[in-house]
Formats: structure tokens, sequence, C-alpha cells
């Protein structure tokens, strides 16, 4: 049992907060951010806000008037969102996505990208050890988490980032898109890549609850490579059950998704929060 202050009493200046997305039932930003403004005794509220596609640039254009703060933004708004914003951030550019809407004093959107950072800092917490210039990367998907991770992997300086997707075709636009050191493997060249890599990352949903599950084998990989599934539910993967079963290091999907929340959290309510073991806890337990 987790033992947490009340919730502050929501008074007229309350900090709003919430996360854009169609469906949003799903997203657990609401019982992350929750658990945060209950710990730091904030009087403040994060809200789910379920918001169709069509009506996604006039529902966000409305934040400002309503009194938030901001909010994150997640399927399948991300790249709408860049167009509704008053400004992007470089990052978010290079992504061409926004996760994270900060709006300032004057009512003006800013759009930001905070899922390489989660990324990175998931792995950094997980495997103390790691770094990026080690060796090359291995990403298998070329959707939109694996753009931020990309760029992320580009900027900590790895020395070559192998793309592997079904679709050769949609791996090589994201390969232009993001430049850098940048190489792109058909799914039947899998073992090529893995041979000799630092890391493995799936950026897809295979594996994922209700999905198909994620088949490769794992021979040609080192047993020293870093293996990093994004997905968290179920929270280990077959693919980190078997990459740890050979001896690979591990790191599950549940901290990018704590991380990535951090900044967006501080730029609304003024506290930098702490991603701990309860927090952990707390996000992947049963409402």
């Amino acid at each position: 049992m987790i033992d947490l202050p009340d919730p502050v009493p929501l008074s007229g200046q309350a900090k709003l907060a919430g996360v854009l997305g169609w469906p949003v039932s799903h997203s657990r930003s609401p019982r992350l951010h929750g658990f945060w403004l209950r710990q730091y005794r904030i009087d403040g509220a994060y809200v789910p806000l379920a918001v169709r596609p069509e009506s996604f640039v006039e529902a966000v254009r409305a934040l400002p008037l309503l009194g938030f703060r901001g909010a994150n933004v997640t399927v399948p708004h991300k790249e709408a969102a860049l167009a509704a914003m008053d400004r992007v951030e470089d990052l978010a550019r290079r992504i061409g996505a926004v996760n994270t809407i900060v709006i300032d004093a004057d009512g003006r959107l800013e759009g930001r990208n905070t899922d390489g950072f989660g990324f990175l800092e998931s792995l950094r917490a997980q495997q103390p050890g790691w770094q990026a210039a080690a060796g090359p990367a291995v990403l298998l998907g070329a959707g939109g988490a694996a753009r931020a991770v990309a760029v992320a992997l580009i900027d900590a300086g790895a020395p070559e980032i192998r793309l592997v997707n079904r679709t050769v075709s949609r791996a090589e636009r994201l390969a232009r898109d993001v430049g850098g050191p940048v190489r792109v493997f058909a799914w039947d060249d899998l073992a090529a890549a893995l041979a000799g890599a630092a890391l493995l990352v799936n950026t897809t949903t295979l594996g994922m609850a209700g999905q198909p599950p994620l088949e490769l084998d794992l021979d040609p990989l080192p047993p020293e490579a870093v293996v990093n599934d994004i997905v968290y539910a179920p929270l280990e993967t077959a693919l980190l059950a078997r990459a740890r079963a050979r001896g690979n290091p591990v790191v599950d999907g549940l901290g990018m998704l704590l991380h990535q929340a951090r900044p967006g959290f501080a730029a609304w309510y003024g506290v930098e929060p702490e991603v701990t073991p309860d927090l952990r806890a707390f996000v992947l337990a049963e409402v």
C-alpha cells in the first residue's frame, strides 16, 4: 500500500493541465501526474481530454481561455499539434511531433517533445553504465516513437543507428528526415543489423497486450547489448524475457513514460518531480 497525502482541495487559483487524445481513456498520464500532485501537495489538477481529430485545433486553441497551463498530446494528435502551436522548439520540429504543450502568461502555445528525453533518462536510470557511444543501436520500427528515439540517440553520440522496418520506404523516409548516421535494413536482414550492436530498441507495438507477438531471433545479438522495449503493457514483454534469459541487460518501457512526463510537470506546476519505485508501482496498479 502506497501512503500518499490526500489531494489538495482545488481553489480558484488551481494549476490546470491534461492530456489530449482520441481515445484517451487508456492513458496512464492522469494517474502519473495525479501521484505527483498529491505527493508535492499542489493546488492543481490533470485531466483526460477526449478530443476527436477534426476538433483538435479548436480544442487546443481553447486551452488558454480555460486557464490551462499546458497539456500532453497523445495519439493521434502528435503530428497535428505541430501546426496548431504559436511556436515549436527545434527538437520537436526535427522529430515531427509535439507531445507537450506549455502555455505562457500571454496565452501563447509552445510545442515541445520530451519522448527522447524520457527514453534516454529511462536507459540511464535502469542501466547506469550505458553510453550511447558504446556501439551501433538497432531500432525496430519507423513510426513516431522511432523518430524520437533516433534523434535522441544521434544527439547523445550513437556512432550508428540501424533502422529495421517491414516497410523499407517508410524507414528510408525517417532516415532522410532525421539525418545523421542512420542505415536502413529490411526486416529479412535483421540478423545483419543485430551483429555487433550495443543496443536494441523495440519501438513498435508488437508484443503489446492485444497485439501480435514480436518474433525475432536474438542469437546474432551480443550478450552484452542492452535490450529496451518501449512497450510497458505487459511490463516484461516476451522480448525482454528472452533477452534476460540469455544474459542481456534489459530496460522496460515504463521508465520512458515516467521520465518523459517530468519536463511538462515542472513547466506547469513549478516543481521538478522525481521518478521513484512508489511512482512506478502506483502507475502500474489497477485503478
